[in-house]
């Protein structure tokens, strides 16, 4: 079956995003990562298995079995749910876990896929998981597949070159500074960046969704601070958000 190289997120404005599906080899080394980190922690389990000893020997063998299984399998439930779709090792390679939708992971999916592991193992080191994920189009595991799942890869990106994303054009936004800072107060980071973004990416989208792109950010930028209208008339969608990119990141 033909691998599948990247997922495309169409939102619901039509714009298309697309999200690089992590290889076998990068999981792999990412899971490798976690099973030190389980191991290290069954280490210190053991050492309270021992206390315990002092006081029974079958209490302290009962103890370190259940605290054992708790910890293989609550380990990358914590992980995956309190770090969106990330454990120790996913996040030291760049991956994530996320639902094929490209949506936020539930719970009960966090819970599936790893429920679903001593399948993904048997009989040893993966298999199952490995060739399941190798015969699959986007690289899902059975637990994946039954959580509707999928792993990406979220590549380091290098710092954009402002001067040529914001070339220096005049920006009427700058004559006035109180806004300008109102502006700055009222926008997150996470909206910053989805300026950036979108001012990186434009080049990829055709003219209509990019109108429609730059067209919704400027309506959400509105709502956050308001120039007069001699500062945007005549002033484009896309070079609205670039000039508030311009404010914002300089």
């Amino acid at each position: 079956m033909r691998r599948q190289q990247a997922l495309r997120i169409r939102t619901p404005e039509g714009i298309v995003f697309p999200l690089v599906i992590a290889g076998p080899v990068v999981r792999f080394l990412a899971l490798s990562v976690d099973i030190v980190c389980v191991y290290v922690l069954s280490g210190l389990l053991t050492v309270v298995a021992a206390v315990i000893g002092f006081v029974s020997a079958d209490l302290a063998t009962a103890a370190a079995m259940i605290l054992s299984f708790l910890l293989s399998l609550g380990y990358p439930m914590f992980f995956e749910w309190s770090m969106r779709g990330q454990t120790p090792g996913k996040r030291l390679l760049r991956l994530r876990v996320m639902d094929v939708q490209g949506l936020r992971l539930t719970f009960s999916q966090v819970v599936v896929r790893n429920l679903l592991r001593f399948i993904d193992s048997i009989p040893a080191f993966y298999l199952v998981g490995g060739v399941t994920a190798l015969l699959t189009s986007r690289g899902q595991r059975v637990g994946d597949l039954a959580a509707n799942t999928l792993v990406i890869h979220e590549p380091r990106v290098a710092e954009p070159d402002l001067a040529q994303i914001l070339p220096g054009k005049f920006n009427s936004f700058r004559a006035y500074p109180g806004v300008a800072a109102r502006l700055r107060q009222n926008v997150g980071p996470r909206e910053a960046g989805i300026c950036l973004r979108a001012l990186l990416r434009r080049d990829r989208l055709d003219a209509p969704h990019r109108t429609v792109l730059f067209g919704e950010i400027r309506r959400r930028l509105e709502t956050r601070a308001r120039f007069p209208p001699e500062a945007v008339e005549g002033i484009s969608d896309e070079q609205y958000v670039r000039n508030v990119t311009d404010i914002l990141f300089r």
